[in-house]
């Protein structure tokens, strides 16, 4: 394990991924999981997700806005989804590789992070 890898994943930059990456095995997306507990693993292990229930629409699409911009300062975007006009989704994945990367689990704490 490398010294950035042993920082917590608020402290880390998501790094560019085209492809050519190994996804995460179940055990290091498991381990990396105890740093944002309130995030689920789906069952293929190839996507994460966590909801969110806001007081109205106004302050649901303010945390898209927000998540939107950590997004494109990290050059990792997740797929976002507002339903019932306050409740919001949002699923982590690395497209190009088809599964689980650390940058699902550094956006996932960044986020986290905006709401304390």
């Amino acid at each position: 394990m490398s010294a950035s890898e042993t920082e917590p994943l608020t402290q880390r930059k998501c790094k560019a991924c085209e492809g050519g990456v190994e996804k995460l095995s179940r055990d290091e997306s498991e381990r990396l999981l105890a740093e944002v507990p309130q995030w689920h693993l789906d069952d293929s292990n190839t996507a994460m997700e966590r909801k969110w229930v806001f007081k109205n629409f106004v302050k649901a699409i303010e945390f898209i806005n927000r998540v939107g911009e950590l997004a494109e300062v990290e050059q990792h975007h997740p797929d976002l989804h507002l339903t019932g006009y306050r409740n919001v989704k949002v699923v982590l994945t690395t497209h190009a590789i088809g599964g689980l990367s650390d940058n699902d689990f550094i956006v996932a704490a960044k986020i986290d992070a905006m709401l304390i």
